[in-house]
């Protein structure tokens, strides 16, 4: 009899029917072409710079794309970019406009506060791109769980990597496989930067889902989470005592979802230190003890997370993981 390792790479490719149907109804953007506008929305935290927008305006720019700013992008509520029907307010209002073609979310803190308040009926008339990462995983989430719009995981396009990634998956509509950068310094005899390590060897298939792990942790419970049934899923986190990583990995497991997935993918934990306490378990260690028993194939070290080099991972589409070669490979697009 097969164990459930042996099961899932036996049916490799061929299971994705089944892992379609579970994700459930997924509905696909236009692709973006040069000349389109681009809405910019802040959900989350208040913008105290006005530099970085430019920064953000001027990269998309180079893509060719036009750029236009939620009317309460530079509100202000305590902490928030305005109050929650304001922050909420911007994405409806771009979601209903036929001249918007793509919508960029900022991250910070507030995205999941602006659920219920989202217009999922003007969302599943209008579908279009709509990128962040980080705050923004509660959106990407939600939005796909209650329309099937397959939502893009990801950074604006900052660097010629990022930009890479996101011109060939969301303005050309390739599948393509990422794969981390392979660099070796000229002082170096081996590879440091941009390492993999594999968890669990094998290939696995399934539509991809996840994000932030203490966003999607934060969310549990309500009903803006997708169907994990199947599906790859992929973390990724940013300043978390490794104590922390391991709760809300332990959350994730009580809950059932890492006992429904086919595979994992574990990008960067960035910042996230063991601690000082004698005996501290390690992030390798705790990811081991989650995910190894699950029987799947599992890698950590993607080019996911707070980095300035990031892929851009469309959220719902049918993927197949290497867990030895540490790759994502698309085996659909992820716009039409």
């Amino acid at each position: 009899m097969l164990d459930r390792r042996e099961f899932i790479g036996a049916i490799g490719v061929s299971g994705l029917a089944l892992n379609a149907v579970a994700g459930g109804r997924i509905v696909k953007p236009e692709r973006i072409r040069p000349g389109d506008k681009v809405g910019l929305v802040n959900p989350a935290t208040a913008a105290f710079e006005t530099q970085p927008i430019e920064i953000m305006v001027e990269a998309l720019e180079s893509l060719g794309l036009h750029v236009e700013l939620g009317d309460n992008y530079y509100d202000r509520h305590g902490y928030f970019a305005g109050d929650d029907d304001a922050r909420a307010s911007d994405i409806n209002t771009f979601f209903r406009r036929a001249d918007i073609r793509m919508i960029v979310a900022r991250g910070g803190w507030g995205s999941a506060r602006l659920l219920p308040l989202l217009d999922y009926a003007a969302i599943d008339a209008n579908p279009k791109v709509f990128l962040g990462y980080s705050d923004t995983t509660a959106l990407l989430n939600g939005i796909h769980a209650k329309t099937g719009l397959v939502t893009f995981h990801g950074p604006s396009p900052l660097n010629r990597f990022s930009a890479d990634y996101f011109r060939r998956i969301v303005m050309d509509g390739k599948a393509v496989t990422m794969s981390n950068i392979v660099e070796v310094d000229d002082d170096k005899l081996v590879q440091t930067e941009h390492r993999l390590q594999s968890i669990s060897s094998g290939k696995a298939s399934g539509h991809i889902l996840g994000g932030n792990l203490t966003v999607l942790t934060a969310i549990m419970g309500s009903d803006y989470l997708p169907d994990f049934d199947g599906c790859i899923l992929f973390l990724e986190d940013v300043n978390e005592a490794v104590y922390r990583v391991d709760r809300m990995l332990t959350q994730l497991s009580l809950a059932g979802i890492l006992d429904k997935i086919s595979g994992f993918v574990f990008g960067r934990c960035t910042e996230c230190e063991s601690g000082n306490s004698f005996g501290s378990l390690t992030l390798e260690q705790v990811l081991r003890e989650h995910i190894e028993p699950l029987g799947v194939p599992a890698f950590s070290g993607s080019m996911i997370g707070h980095i300035d080099t990031q892929f851009t991972i469309p959220l719902g589409v049918d993927v197949q993981i290497d867990a030895d070669a540490g790759t994502i490979r698309m085996l659909e697009s992820g716009v039409v």
